[in-house]
C-alpha cells in the first residue's frame, strides 16, 4: 500500500468510524406508514478532483448549504468550498478573506441570511465563516489560538456556538460579532457536533456530552461505556434527543453506539451487530430519524437508516458502475417536502474521490390484502 493509499485508508476510517443503530420494534407497533423513503437519484454539486462534502443543511427545499473540500490530497491546492442549492442549481459561494479556508466541517443557519461554517484555516487557526448568498466573511473571535480545532456549530439569533478542542480538553466558543467567549471542559477529550444546548464527543476512553444550563456547560452522566465516542447529535427539543457514534475495541474492531435523552437520563440502546457504520444524524422533530454512513459489505451502495417510533429500516441506493465505495457523511431533511438529502463523497476503483448528494424522498407502497 502506498503512502497516499495508507493515508486515505486512515481518513476513511476516522471519517466513518460511526455507529449505525436499529430500534426494536415496540409490541404494539404503530401500523406501517402508507409512505416511506425511497433512494431517489445521486447528484454532485461538482466540486474540484478529490472532493468531499462534509455537512449539509436545508432551511427549505430551495435554500440547502453544503461544505466540504477540493482537492484533498494536495496539500498545496486544497480548499474549502461553501456551496447553495437554490432550488433549481448549485453555486459557490465565495469567501471573501485571502488566508483561504482548508476543510469546512460544520453548517448552522439562525436564518437565509445568517448562515456560520466552521472548519480549518490554512494560517493554522481555526476558521468561522459567517454569510449569505451574497459571500461569506471571515470571523476571528478572541480567545482562539493556533493548534484549536472546530468540528461542529449551531447557530440562533443573536447567539452561535462551536465546538471543538483546545490540546487535551473539548473547546466550546460561544457569542457572536465582536462578542466571544471560550469554554474549556473540564474532562478530557474533544467535541465534534452540537445543538439544542447538547454537545457530543468523546474523553479518548468513552463518550462525552457537555449541556448548557444556568449559563454555564456541564457534563452529563453517561453509561460506562469504555472505548466508546459519539460523533453527532439531533435534538427534537429538550425532552428527546439522539446522539450517534461508536464503540473502539481495535484496529478494524468498531461496534455501533446510540444515546437516546428521554428529558431525565440518557440511555445506551442495545443494537444488534452489523458491518453498518453512520456518522450523520437528522429528524424532523417529531421523532423521526435519519440516520447515514456506509455498509462495507455492500459499500458501493448508498446506505441510510430510517427510524420512526420503534420501527426502524434500511434504504439502499443504487451501485453505479465505476464506484468502490459511497461515504456518507452528513444528512438533512427538508421539511415541507418530506425529503432527505445525504452528502459525501465516492471512491472510485482508482482510488480518487467525487462528490455526492443522494436524495431520498417518499415512494407510494401498495398494501398487501
Amino acid at each position: 500500500m502506498t503512502r497516499r493509499s495508507q493515508r486515505r485508508a486512515l481518513s476513511l476510517i476516522l471519517a466513518t468510524s460511526v455507529a449505525w443503530t436499529q430500534v426494536t420494534p415496540a409490541a404494539h407497533a404503530d401500523p406501517r406508514p402508507a409512505t416511506v423513503e425511497a433512494w431517489q437519484q445521486s447528484t454532485s454539486v461538482r466540486l474540484q478532483p478529490d472532493g468531499s462534502l462534509s455537512d449539509v443543511l436545508a432551511i427549505s427545499p430551495n435554500d440547502v448549504w453544503a461544505v466540504g473540500q477540493q482537492e484533498i490530497w494536495d496539500v498545496w491546492k486544497n480548499r474549502g468550498t461553501i456551496r447553495h442549492w437554490d432550488g433549481g442549481k448549485w453555486a459557490e459561494i465565495g469567501i471573501r478573506d485571502a488566508t483561504a479556508a482548508g476543510n469546512l466541517r460544520g453548517l448552522a443557519a439562525a436564518s437565509t441570511s445568517d448562515v456560520w461554517a466552521v472548519g480549518d484555516g490554512h494560517d493554522g487557526l481555526p476558521y468561522l465563516a459567517h454569510g449569505d448568498t451574497g459571500g461569506f466573511d471571515r470571523v476571528r473571535p478572541q480567545g482562539l489560538r493556533a493548534g484549536d480545532w472546530l468540528g461542529g456549530v449551531d447557530a440562533k439569533a443573536g447567539k452561535v456556538v462551536a465546538v471543538g478542542s483546545r490540546e487535551k480538553n473539548g473547546l466550546i466558543l460561544t457569542g457572536q460579532g465582536n462578542n466571544w467567549t471560550v469554554h474549556e471542559t473540564k474532562e478530557k477529550g474533544a467535541l465534534y457536533a452540537v445543538a439544542g444546548g447538547f454537545a457530543v464527543g468523546d474523553t479518548g476512553t468513552g463518550p462525552l456530552i457537555v449541556h448548557s444550563s444556568g449559563g454555564s456547560w456541564k457534563s452529563m452522566p453517561l453509561p460506562s461505556i469504555p472505548g466508546g465516542y459519539l460523533r453527532d447529535v439531533q435534538v427534537d427539543n429538550s425532552k428527546r434527543a439522539l446522539a450517534v457514534g461508536g464503540v473502539y475495541h481495535g484496529p478494524g474492531d468498531i461496534e455501533p453506539l446510540a444515546l437516546t435523552w428521554n428529558g431525565k437520563r440518557w440511555r445506551e440502546l442495545r443494537l444488534p451487530g452489523s458491518e453498518a457504520r453512520l456518522s450523520g444524524v437528522t429528524g424532523d422533530g417529531k421523532g423521526r430519524y435519519w440516520m447515514t454512513g456506509y455498509d462495507p459489505a455492500r459499500a458501493a451502495e448508498p446506505f441510510m437508516v430510517r427510524c420512526e417510533k420503534s420501527r426502524c429500516e434500511t434504504i439502499r441506493g443504487e451501485a453505479k458502475q465505476g464506484r468502490d465505495s459511497v461515504r456518507l457523511q452528513a444528512v438533512a431533511y427538508l421539511a415541507g417536502k418530506g425529503s432527505v438529502w445525504a452528502v459525501g463523497h465516492a471512491v472510485d476503483t482508482a482510488d480518487r474521490y467525487t462528490d455526492v448528494v443522494e436524495s431520498f424522498a417518499p415512494k407510494a407502497t401498495t398494501s398487501k390484502s
